[in-house]
């Protein structure tokens, strides 16, 4: 019981973070309708900002957290301008095609920069961990809890009380009515690609002292980032954050069972959603033609 209270623990800490993840790719399909085959590499973008302006440079800790989503959210603006942009009135295959083309060319880049060697990350927090009866847990994953929770709830005033999340919203409801109103579907394109990189990258800042920093470390998460998203489904944030740590403790406990068999039961668990309820659990249901 004590070894399930302890993996509970670690599933409820990590999934605030993999529901930034998800967060930013469902803001990305959402309303610009592309399927962001670079979220994972903006994911490990802004872990190895993380290690060269702590480790490199020296810079404080929550100073580098910080300038590392910045970083991410430039990035992400950037893709969109030099790739996207162009190809707005594109079918979904061609911006699918060109995204894949885009993963590869950055993880090769982080490979050929960093080469493949992983790295670590110091992190200012006592070495003792928090212990609360038959269970502890570091200072480190609390604080990137806290943090993740945080940058939620930012996320969720962004996108639900400000003028720019209400733009994004409209277009997501009707791109074409909202351009007759006035929005700029380019700008607001932009800034919600430049957004949804910005989460991935704080993921990666925040984990990338838990776990260490590799090239291919964004394969993993965002794969947990589309689980989430078919999970949860098109719905609000809140949503997001219940199907990540759902998906985290479900593979939690089957790593107790079986290490091996952890990934294997919860991606056939995905596969039966698809097919029983193709909206995810926490989705609304589709609309069926009469």
């Amino acid at each position: 019981m004590d070894e399930l209270l302890q993996h509970l623990l670690n599933a409820t800490v990590l999934g605030g973070t993999y529901a930034l993840l998800g967060i930013g790719l469902t803001l990305i399909f959402g309303i610009m309708r592309v399927v962001n085959f670079t979220h994972g590499e903006l994911y490990a973008f802004g872990a190895y900002c993380m290690y060269a302006l702590v480790m490199m440079l020296g810079v404080n800790f929550y100073v580098a957290l910080v300038l590392a989503t910045i970083m991410g959210v430039a990035l992400g603006a950037g893709i969109e301008l030099l790739l996207l942009s162009r190809l707005r009135s594109a079918d979904i295959d061609t911006t699918m095609l060109v995204m894949i083309g885009a993963w590869i060319v950055l993880q090769n880049m982080e490979q050929f920069v960093w080469s493949g060697v992983a790295l670590s990350i110091n992190n200012p927090f006592p070495v003792e961990p928090l212990v609360v009866g038959p269970i502890s847990v570091s200072w480190n994953r609390v604080f990137v809890f806290l943090a993740a929770l945080g940058l939620i709830i930012l996320t969720y005033y962004v996108v639900n009380r400000t003028r720019l999340g209400k733009a994004m919203r409209a277009t997501f409801q009707d791109r074409n009515t909202a351009a007759l109103m006035g929005v700029r579907i380019g700008r607001i394109h932009t800034a919600t690609f430049a957004l949804g990189s910005g989460l991935a990258a704080a993921a990666g800042a925040l984990l990338g002292p838990v776990f260490v920093v590799a090239p291919t470390m964004g394969d993993l998460a965002a794969a947990k980032a589309f689980a989430i998203v078919i999970l949860g489904g098109l719905g609000s944030i809140n949503k997001k954050l219940v199907a990540s740590v759902f998906m985290i403790t479900v593979e939690s406990v089957v790593d107790i069972w079986s290490p091996n068999w952890a990934s294997v039961v919860f991606y056939a668990a995905l596969v039966i959603v698809l097919i029983v309820r193709p909206s995810g659990l926490l989705g609304r249901p589709l609309a069926r033609e009469q």
